[in-house]
């Protein structure tokens, strides 16, 4: 369940909200569709780059997109590409879609299903409108070697550095998370903060505190833990 308290901008329109890293982003993205569009907002999902193409909540046009916000449904708005997948609209229905919208959600980076990753040069894509980033990752990487757990592991190794068989600490995972070239790439002057997702068991919630705390205290980033059981992820 998510809490406003721990995300203030639920209860606030107006926000283009970009999701990056791993570990759980379409998961997030869909739950903050569920629950702005169950307080009678007009909720538009969609991406910079790709996303995994829905069911019933697909727009393909604007005749679909009024009748999803008439039924009280947030509209998954994407041009269908290989894979089962959408990719961005044209700018210029993108941005008038986005401006008849109370809340904005786009995944703005790719991470293979893996927990955590760091972006290539062309990532992420976050749009001019954006003004809410939030860098997602999943607990489940922490103490396993960074060539498991890590999409773009290069690039990964060339930040830490450190080599792939190096295992993932509260403190790596900060410093990743943190970095104007990890998760924190392009944000500039948006708000920023991070989501540690999988806080599933005793041990991940504390070794998620604990990542928290020094995102805190050496890097200034806020941040907050969830969890998502099996019927709820994406």
């Amino acid at each position: 369940m998510l809490l406003e308290t721990q995300f203030p901008f639920l209860a606030e329109k107006g926000h283009v909200i970009s999701l990056v890293g791993g570990g759980g982003k379409t998961t997030l993205l869909y739950a903050f569709a569920r629950h702005c569009a169950a307080k009678g907002w007009r909720v538009l999902v969609s991406t910079t780059t790709h996303i995994r193409q829905p069911g019933a909540h697909y727009a393909a046009d604007e005749a679909a997109l009024a009748a999803l916000w008439a039924e009280g449904r947030y509209a998954v708005a994407g041009v269908p590409a290989e894979q089962g997948k959408l990719t961005v609209l044209p700018p210029e229905q993108l941005t008038r879609w986005m401006a008849q919208a109370d809340m904005v959600l786009l995944e703005a980076d790719g991470a293979k299903r893996m927990p955590c990753k760091v972006p290539a040069a062309h990532e992420p894509v976050l749009l001019r409108e954006s003004d809410i980033v939030l860098a997602v990752a999943g607990l489940s990487a922490l103490g396993r070697p960074l060539r498991e757990v890590c999409f773009r592991l290069e690039q990964a190794c060339a930040l830490l550095g450190a080599d792939p068989e190096t295992l993932l600490t509260p403190e790596l995972l900060a410093r990743l998370l943190a970095s104007e070239q990890g998760g924190r790439k392009r944000v500039g002057n948006r708000r920023f903060s991070v989501v540690l997702n999988q806080a599933d068991d005793p041990a991940r919630i504390a070794a998620g505190e604990q990542t928290l705390a020094l995102l805190c205290k050496k890097y200034e980033v806020q941040g907050v833990l969830t969890y998502f059981d099996e019927k709820e992820r994406a």
